[in-house]
């Protein structure tokens, strides 16, 4: 993993991905991370020597690596979402940039009221990269085409997000037994269908989502 696009855009800067953007059921997921600059050119060689694109991992190193990044000393990190009915509202892409913006505004404004605790220096605005297309909540934004396979903080940003929304989905799994959503996470198997087939949508359901509504009745 690399800092290219980080030490172009220069401190402080916040890397941002999200997690869950195909699945049938459950809230989209986003996080942020920021780490200065100096401290990441050393972790990248250390403790987060293994951070990577999150799909490229497996789970238990994801979320080995996702305490690693919480528990890393100077690290500004936030985990966000958009709910099933903020997707149905919104769509999914409007829905997924509320969820990045959240995020972003919460590592900000950590950022913000930590450097207030430093009078002497002023807080500067926060650099952006963000993974995938522009981003209409966040205009200022670097938007890098596949930047969780090529910026460390996206990287460590889709490894909160992806953590964030299995465990929501474990948790989907104990409140709706029978969907299945510990196994697949909600994501368009035929398990899935089956069991939206037989038993109908439960509340997380996207019922804006063209095989929710197509196999179901309201």
């Amino acid at each position: 993993m690399k800092l290219e696009f980080e030490i172009k855009s220069g401190d402080p800067v916040m890397g941002i991905d999200e997690a869950g953007r195909g699945p049938l059921a459950g809230p989209v997921f986003a996080a942020a991370v920021h780490l200065p600059l100096e401290q990441a050119l050393v972790l990248m060689n250390g403790e987060w020597a293994s951070i990577n694109d999150s799909k490229k991992l497996s789970e238990k190193k994801r979320d080995t690596l996702a305490e690693t990044i919480k528990n890393t000393k100077g690290c500004i990190w936030a985990i966000a979402s958009a709910t099933a009915a903020e997707i149905d509202r919104l769509n999914i892409l409007r829905a997924t940039h509320l969820a990045m913006k959240r995020a972003h505004d919460n590592v900000a404004a950590a950022y913000a009221a930590k450097r207030q605790a430093q009078p002497e220096d002023s807080a500067p605005l926060m650099n952006v990269l963000v993974d995938g297309l522009a981003v209409s909540t966040l205009p200022h934004a670097v938007n890098i085409v596949k930047g969780d396979a090529k910026s460390l903080l996206i990287a460590a940003a889709s490894i909160l997000a992806k953590t964030a929304r299995d465990a929501y989905c474990m948790d989907m799994d104990a409140k709706y037994p029978g969907y299945g959503f510990a196994k697949h996470k909600g994501y368009p198997t035929a398990a899935h269908f089956a069991v939206l087939r037989e038993l109908g949508p439960c509340p997380e359901h996207r019922r804006s989502f063209g095989p929710v509504s197509q196999l179901t009745l309201f």
